[in-house]
């Protein structure tokens, strides 16, 4: 963290922003690794939303979320020096599969911090690939915190969460895809945990379709990115949400600028309502999507006046999904009638 910041920002060394140079080069990092995903419309999800719905298929990655795009691109783009030293990550478990995934391909030594009691779907893909997998703490700040002591006794990259060019260039190919396959699409809505994703959409957005509004969604029990901002600050907050993907307990300062330039808007949504929308996409477009990837249609009711007729794309960015985590949204859609409206 640099000298003189607030202790709330969450910061790397590099804080550099990415350019659209940065996410064509990413793109071509990817494509030996790397497919495009479907972005597909559900009528009965039309019906159900009373909105124009395309559902960005980010879940169908090989790691199962759109995360791998920038640990590929990262570790695609390091010094072969640097890249031998190996990387330290720490995660919920999106981001710890996409350091593991892009590691294990380029041949890179990776150690991985993850809370305990993290998702064990997540964990036991971070094992298969090859990771060194260390769980600490009870949330992602403590793992954060841990990952920082070892990348220091370890000597390799710390590799941040939020705070990295790269992995906003990789993930913002996902955004370029979606473009291409819909140009006239006004609105996208993104899921938040530390920002990263948000803020690709909103690089990409500004140049190939101003037009379009970048929505960004988070849990009301995990606030931090959204009050950061909305006070256009980095701040600390609770961090108590059942969506792991949106489990963060601090700002991250790059993709905070970014969003504070771009972003069209910030809402929040409950918990219940993402396990609703969870439901929904299972019923409707025959998605299994873990709770930070049905976020976006979570939110699709606070947005249905500003949205009117337009076409809405809702990123599924991710499908990694716990057998507790179906289990419950399965019983929730029996009792509750699963509806997202």
């Amino acid at each position: 963290m640099r000298a003189g910041r607030p202790a709330d920002c969450l910061e790397s060394a590099h804080m550099v922003t990415p350019s659209i140079a940065d996410i064509f080069r990413a793109r071509l990092l990817q494509k030996p690794y790397l497919s495009p995903t479907p972005l597909a419309s559900y009528p009965l999800l039309d019906r159900s939303t009373g909105m124009s719905v395309l559902v960005k298929h980010e879940n169908l990655q090989p790691t199962g979320a759109f995360k791998v795009r920038g640990g590929i691109t990262l570790l695609g783009g390091m010094d072969p020096r640097e890249r031998a030293r190996g990387v330290v990550g720490y995660s919920t478990g999106n981001h710890a599969q996409s350091l593991a995934y892009a590691a294990a391909r380029f041949g890179a030594p990776c150690t991985i911090v993850m809370p305990q009691d993290s998702n064990p779907v997540k964990t036991a893909a971070v094992r298969r690939l090859g990771a060194d997998l260390v769980e600490f703490g009870a949330t992602f700040d403590e793992a954060r915190v841990h990952a920082e002591e070892l990348a220091v006794a370890r000597g390799m990259r710390l590799v941040s969460a939020g705070d990295e060019p790269d992995l906003i260039a990789g993930v913002a190919t996902a955004y370029l895809e979606i473009f291409e396959q819909e140009p006239e699409l006004d609105v996208v809505v993104v899921p938040v945990g530390g920002g990263s994703g948000a803020a690709a959409a909103c690089l990409v957005a500004s140049v190939v379709r101003p037009e379009c509004r970048v929505v960004a969604v988070q849990s009301r029990r995990s606030p931090a990115a959204h009050d950061s901002w909305h006070a256009g600050r980095c701040l600390r907050r609770p961090n108590e949400t059942g969506a792991e993907g949106l489990a963060t307990g601090s700002g991250f300062e790059l993709p905070q600028s970014l969003m504070r330039k771009y972003l069209a808007d910030f809402v929040l949504v409950d918990d219940e309502e993402i396990r609703a929308a969870q439901w929904a996409l299972i019923r409707d477009a025959r998605t299994v999507a873990e709770a930070a990837g049905a976020a976006p249609l979570a939110a699709l009711p606070a947005l249905r006046e500003s949205v009117g007729g337009g076409r809405v794309a809702v990123v599924v960015s991710g499908g990694n999904v716990s057998e507790a985590e179906l289990r419950a949204c399965v019983r929730a859609s029996v009792s509750e009638g699963g509806a997202v409206a």
